[in-house]
Formats: C-alpha cells, structure tokens, sequence
C-alpha cells in the first residue's frame, strides 16, 4: 500500500503573499481545517492556515512566501501520510487502495482489475476485464459482497453486476 495519500491539487497561486489554492480530492473538506502538515514533492511544510470556501481551498505553507515561488506549486499535489489521514468510516475506502484490486464474483471468477475511481454520489468503478475490454460499474451495497484491500480483491454478486455494469464501446 502507498504510504501517502493525495488530498488535494494546488490550482494556482492565490494573492501575493504566497498563499495558494487547493482543489480538494477528499469527501470531507473539513479535513483541512487542522491539518499540520502536508507534503508536496516528498518535501514536509507546515500548514500556517487554511481558508474553506466556495469548494476550495486556501492554504498558506511554510517556506512559501511569494506569489512567484506559489506560482511554481502549480498542478502539483498536496499528500499527507497514512497517520495524517482522518479516518475512515466501516465501508469507506481509499481509492488509491482500490486501484489495483481484482474484482472477482461469489463463485471465484476473476473479472478483472480496478484501474479507475470516478468520484461521485456513488463511486464508479472502472475494470479493465480479462478480455481486454473496459467495464464501468456503481460501488453499490447490494453488489458487493467483500473488499479486501490487504489482499488486493473485492468479490462481487455476478448477477448484480450483470445489472448494474456497462461496457466501454
């Protein structure tokens, strides 16, 4: 497992005193409001402050004093590590955990494997199948019957998932 996980996307520089905005990649805003630290490029810097609002992010870091230098922060991520991450509730998942994982049904059919979360209400999940072929489903209750992301598997209800999915033409 990845020991970072990515929170946010650095948009631009916001002001001229360094600050910088954020598009969260994360379901609870909120989190930002005590986070300590971050790491962008596998380099620490201490949040000063942060600002919620209009779906974003306002964050001043430490060591970024001015727009120039807040202006080569562009595109890059904001990550924290797994003991910075809050915590999950019971059948909540990191999508970087996900990623990767084979999606097998109840009888032990591999199907294929995880290679995209699209965020949304109700993630959507897209496989690229045994065959080749690209598969796209809702992460539903009713179809899945185990995650197992220490083992890099999540067993689905075939019949739900014959349902549900969709193939990519």
């Amino acid at each position: 497992m990845e020991n970072t996980l990515k929170i946010g996307i650095i948009v631009k520089p916001q002001g001229i005193r360094g600050e910088l905005k954020v598009q969260p990649l994360t379901d609870d805003i909120n989190r930002f409001k005590n986070l300590k630290e971050v790491i962008i490029d596998d380099k620490n810097y201490r949040v000063l402050r942060s600002v919620i609002g209009g779906g974003m992010v306002i964050i001043c870091l430490s060591g970024i004093a001015d727009r120039t230098l807040a202006e080569s922060f562009r595109g890059k991520f904001l990550r924290v590590t797994r003991d910075n991450a809050i915590p999950l509730e019971e059948g909540r998942y990191f999508i970087v955990d996900v990623i990767g994982c084979a999606i097998v049904t109840e009888d032990g059919q591999k199907v294929g494997e995880v290679t995209d979360v699209t965020s949304a209400r109700t993630d959507i999940f897209t496989v690229q199948t045994i065959d080749g072929r690209v598969l796209r489903f809702p992460f539903l209750k009713d179809l899945t019957i185990k995650v197992d992301v220490e083992n890099k598997t999540i067993t689905v209800d075939k019949k739900r998932l014959g349902e549900v999915s969709c193939y990519e033409d």
